[in-house]
């Protein structure tokens, strides 16, 4: 049965991307706890051709999407995957200006009414999360990270995005390792 609505953010899930000689593996998945907000736009225009005095053609590209991914806090794990934190050996952190951040397939679920759809943005880019804080009043109000996306898609495929649904054989097994296109099903 189909959701009528969607809410909810979890189970957000990082793959670093490995391309050699054009062949693309995904890492195993990782989590990222502390999901709050996932907000992105397509990108990529609509052409419009007029002839014969009216709109003669269409056509649209599809540079998959850009946005925001807003959570707790990255781990530092993640950091060090994705962004090129190194860690030193006294266990400090340090933010190398030299580093190549890595791109990644980004795993997430949304909740519905009936259903909780799991979805893979394939070829993600990132940016450095902000960097914030406030002062502790006499509450203490949680701060967030977040980080601008660029979801491309795959240079290998060109599959931007995939979702699976409960019931589907991959459901249970989505987190476990990145889902790719199967051109067709062996019966």
């Amino acid at each position: 049965m189909a959701n009528k609505v969607k809410y909810g953010l979890k189970n957000v899930h990082y793959a670093v991307i490995t391309e050699n000689d054009g062949e693309i593996t995904y890492d195993t998945p990782k989590s990222i706890p502390g999901a709050v907000n996932l907000t992105l736009s397509p990108r990529g225009e609509r052409t419009d051709f007029y002839a014969d005095d009216m709109l003669y053609y269409t056509a649209s590209t599809n540079d998959g999407y850009e946005g925001d991914l807003e959570v707790a806090l990255f781990p530092d794990e993640f950091k060090k995957d994705v962004l090129g934190y190194k860690e030193d050996a006294n266990g400090v952190l340090f933010e190398d200006a030299n580093a190549i951040p890595k791109n990644f397939a980004l795993l997430f679920e949304f909740s519905g009414d009936k259903n909780a759809v799991r979805h893979v943005l394939y070829n993600v880019s990132p940016s450095r999360p902000n960097l914030q804080s406030a002062t502790k009043t006499n509450t203490a109000e949680p701060q967030t990270e977040t980080m601008s996306i660029v979801a491309s898609p795959a240079p290998d495929t060109g599959m931007v995005k995939a979702k699976v649904e409960p019931g589907q054989a991959q459901y249970n097994t989505w987190y476990q390792q990145v889902y790719t296109y199967v051109d067709s099903v062996e019966e």
